[in-house]
C-alpha cells in the first residue's frame, strides 16, 4: 500500500509570482555590487575577462591574464565572456559576467521543477484515493511537489554561496539538474530523441567540469533502466547514442584546440590529466569529509530525503525514488573516490536530494513539520537579529563589544550608512515577519508549508549580509586597493610583469589596474611582482629564479584586512 493519503486542499500550488519573486530574491543579492573576492570566483571572472578582451586563442586555451587554466572545461567561461561582450558596456564587466550565473541558476531551478513535476504526476506517485473522493488531480499533485522541491533546493545551505559565484561548479549543479530532468523523461519514454537530449546534457556537463561526473551519471541512468526492468538491448543502444552526442559536443572544443594549437599548446593532454587526478581509491579522509561537511551542506534536504527512502521502501520500482537515489549514490561514490574532496563535488547531490526530499514531505507527521517550522523561526530570526545588532553597533559604536568585534575584521575601514542597502534589508526583514505571521496564523495545510520558512529565512539572512555588510566584505576580500597601489608604482613604458601571484590575485590586478602580466608563452620581463607571507623566509617561499640581487625593490604593500599576505614589486637591475 502506498504510504500517502492527501486531500486536494494540500496540493494548492505556490503562486507563480511568489516562486518567481523568491528566485530573484535568492539570486540577485550577492551579484549586484559585489567585487571579485579572493577565491575561485575572482579566478573564474579573470578567465572570462581575458577571453572577452583577448583573442581567439584565449577562448580555446583558458587563461587568467597569461596564467594557463585548461583544467576543468571552458563552457562556464565562454558563457561569462559572451555576457561581458554583450552587456559589459551597459552594466560593467563584473556584473555582466554574473548574468551567466543567473542564466545557469534559472536553468537548474526550471530543470528541477519539471523533473519533479513529471515524477509527481505519474500514477505510481499518486496518493491513495479517499473513500469519499477529494484526492488531488495528478497535475496539481505534481505542481505542488515541484514547488516543494524548489523551496528545499533554495533552502540548502551548500547551494547558497556556490550559486552566486562565476565558477564552473555553479554551472555544473545546473547541468546536473538538467541531466536529471532528461533522465526522467528518457526513463518515462525511452526513445532515441530523449537519448540524444540526454547526450546533449552530458556533453554540456563535460565541457563544464570534465568527463568523470557525466560518465558516472550515465552509469546511474543505465542502472535505472536495469532496476526498472527495461529491455537491455534498447538501453545499450540508447546509451551509445548518449555517449556519441556527448562526445560530439565535447569535440566542438577539443578538436579545434588540438588542430589550431592556441599559444602553441594542446589542451587535450592537460584536460585529460586533470580529469584523472579527480579519481583515486576511497579513503577515511573522504568519508569524514562527506559526513562532516554534508551534515550542514545538504540541510534541510537530507532528513526529508532519508525519510522518503524509508517511507517508500515497500514500493518497488517507483521512478521518483529510483532515479534520484541512483544519482545520489553515484554522487556519493564520486566524493568518496576523490583524492581531495571539496564542496564543489557535493553540489552534484543537491538536485536529486531535493526531489527525494519533496516526496519525503508527503509522509511527514504534523508534529515533525511543526518542529521544523519552529526551529526555522527561532534560529533564523535570531540570526537576523544578530546581524542587525552588529550592523547598528558598527555604525554607532554601541554596544561597544559588538562594535569592536564587527570592526576588528576590517581594520582601517570606515563604515557608512548606505540607504539603498538599508531599505532593501528593512523591506526583507518586514517581509519575513509577514511570512511567519501567515504561516503561524493561518496554519495552511499545503504540502510545501514545512519548507517555506526554511527557504525564506535563509534568503533573509543572505539579503542582510549582502546589503548591510557588503561594503565591509568588499573591503576585506577585494584586491582593488592593492591593484591601484601597484599601478601607481609602475615605471612608464612597462611591457610585461613576471609574477607568482595566485589566480584570484592575478585576475583582480589585471582587471582593476590593467597590469600587463607575462603571457602564456614565457617571456623575459623587467618587472617582478611577488606574493608571499611575512611569516616565512624568502629562501623558503620564493622560487629560485626570483631570488638574487638582480631585483631592485620598487614597492611593498598588502590589503589592510590581511596582516600576513604581502606583495612586493621589483625591477630587474641588469
Amino acid at each position: 500500500m502506498k504510504p500517502v493519503r492527501l486531500p486536494a486542499a494540500a496540493t494548492l500550488a505556490l503562486p507563480r509570482w511568489a516562486l518567481f519573486a523568491l528566485g530573484l530574491l535568492y539570486i540577485l543579492p550577492g551579484l549586484i555590487g559585489r567585487e571579485p573576492w579572493k577565491n575561485d570566483d575572482a579566478a573564474s571572472f579573470g578567465i572570462m575577462w581575458t577571453m572577452a578582451h583577448g583573442t581567439w586563442q584565449d577562448w580555446l586555451w583558458p587563461n587568467i591574464a597569461g596564467l594557463s587554466w585548461p583544467d576543468e572545461g571552458p563552457l562556464a567561461f565562454w558563457l561569462g565572456a559572451l555576457c561581458i561582450k554583450l552587456f559589459g558596456w551597459l552594466m560593467g564587466d563584473v556584473l555582466a559576467a554574473r548574468m551567466a550565473t543567473v542564466g545557469g541558476f534559472l536553468l537548474g531551478v526550471l530543470s528541477l521543477w519539471y523533473a519533479t513535476f513529471h515524477l509527481g504526476r505519474r500514477q505510481d506517485a499518486q496518493p491513495l484515493r479517499l473513500a469519499f473522493g477529494g484526492q488531488p488531480e495528478p497535475d496539481d499533485f505534481g505542481r505542488t511537489l515541484a514547488d516543494a522541491a524548489v523551496l528545499i533546493y533554495l533552502g540548502c545551505l551548500g547551494l547558497l554561496l556556490h550559486s552566486h559565484e562565476t565558477t564552473p561548479e555553479s554551472l555544473q549543479v545546473a547541468m546536473t539538474a538538467f541531466l536529471l530532468y532528461r533522465t526522467v523523461r528518457y526513463v518515462e519514454k525511452p526513445s532515441l530523441r530523449n537519448a540524444a537530449l540526454s547526450g546533449l546534457a552530458i556533453g554540456l556537463m563535460t565541457l563544464t567540469r570534465g568527463w568523470l561526473t557525466p560518465v558516472c551519471l550515465i552509469l546511474a541512468l543505465f542502472a535505472c533502466t536495469r532496476f526498472l526492468a527495461q529491455p537491455a538491448i534498447r538501453a545499450v543502444r540508447d546509451l551509445g547514442a548518449m555517449l556519441a552526442v556527448g562526445a560530439l559536443i565535447t569535440a566542438l572544443w577539443l578538436i579545434p584546440s588540438q588542430l589550431l594549437e592556441p599559444y602553441h599548446q594542446q589542451p587535450l593532454n592537460a584536460w585529460l590529466g586533470w580529469n584523472w587526478l579527480q579519481l583515486d581509491w576511497p579513503s577515511l579522509m573522504s568519508l569524514k569529509f562527506f559526513f562532516r561537511v554534508g551534515m550542514w551542506f545538504f540541510w534541510p534536504a537530507w532528513p526529508f530525503a532519508g525519510w522518503a527512502v524509508w517511507a517508500w521502501r515497500r514500493q518497488r520500482g517507483v521512478l521518483h525514488i529510483v532515479v534520484p537515489l541512483a544519482f545520489v549514490v553515484m554522487g556519493l561514490v564520486l566524493t568518496l573516490f576523490h583524492p581531495a574532496p571539496e564542496q564543489g563535488q557535493l553540489l552534484v547531490l543537491l538536485p536529486p536530494l531535493a526531489i527525494m526530499a519533496a516526496f519525503g514531505l508527503l509522509t511527514m507527521k504534523r508534529g515533525a513539520i511543526n518542529a521544523i517550522d519552529w526551529f526555522s523561526v527561532m534560529a533564523l530570526t535570531a540570526c537576523a537579529a544578530v546581524i542587525w545588532v552588529f550592523w547598528f553597533a558598527k555604525l554607532t559604536g554601541w554596544p561597544a563589544q559588538a562594535a569592536k568585534n564587527a570592526l576588528k575584521l576590517v581594520p582601517g575601514f570606515t563604515p557608512e550608512l548606505g540607504w539603498a542597502g538599508f531599505l532593501v534589508a528593512l523591506t526583507a526583514t518586514l517581509g519575513w515577519f509577514v511570512l511567519v505571521h501567515w504561516r503561524v496564523s493561518r496554519r495552511p495545510s499545503v504540502l510545501w508549508r514545512a519548507v517555506v520558512l526554511s527557504s525564506g529565512g535563509l534568503i533573509l539572512i543572505w539579503i542582510l549580509l549582502m546589503t548591510l555588510f557588503l561594503p565591509d566584505m568588499n573591503y576585506s576580500k577585494s584586491y582593488a586597493s592593492v591593484a591601484r597601489q601597484i599601478a601607481d608604482k609602475l615605471p612608464p613604458g612597462t611591457r610585461c610583469i613576471e609574477s607568482n601571484v595566485g589566480p584570484a590575485q592575478r585576475a583582480s590586478f589585471a582587471y582593476y589596474a590593467q597590469l600587463p602580466f607575462a603571457g602564456v608563452e614565457e617571456e623575459r620581463c623587467q618587472l617582478l611582482l611577488l606574493q608571499d607571507s611575512v611569516k616565512l623566509r624568502d629562501d623558503h617561499e620564493i622560487q629560485p629564479q626570483f631570488r638574487g640581487k638582480q631585483w631592485v625593490l620598487l614597492w611593498e604593500g598588502r590589503r589592510p584586512a590581511d596582516r600576513e599576505e604581502r606583495f612586493r614589486l621589483y625591477r630587474r637591475a641588469d
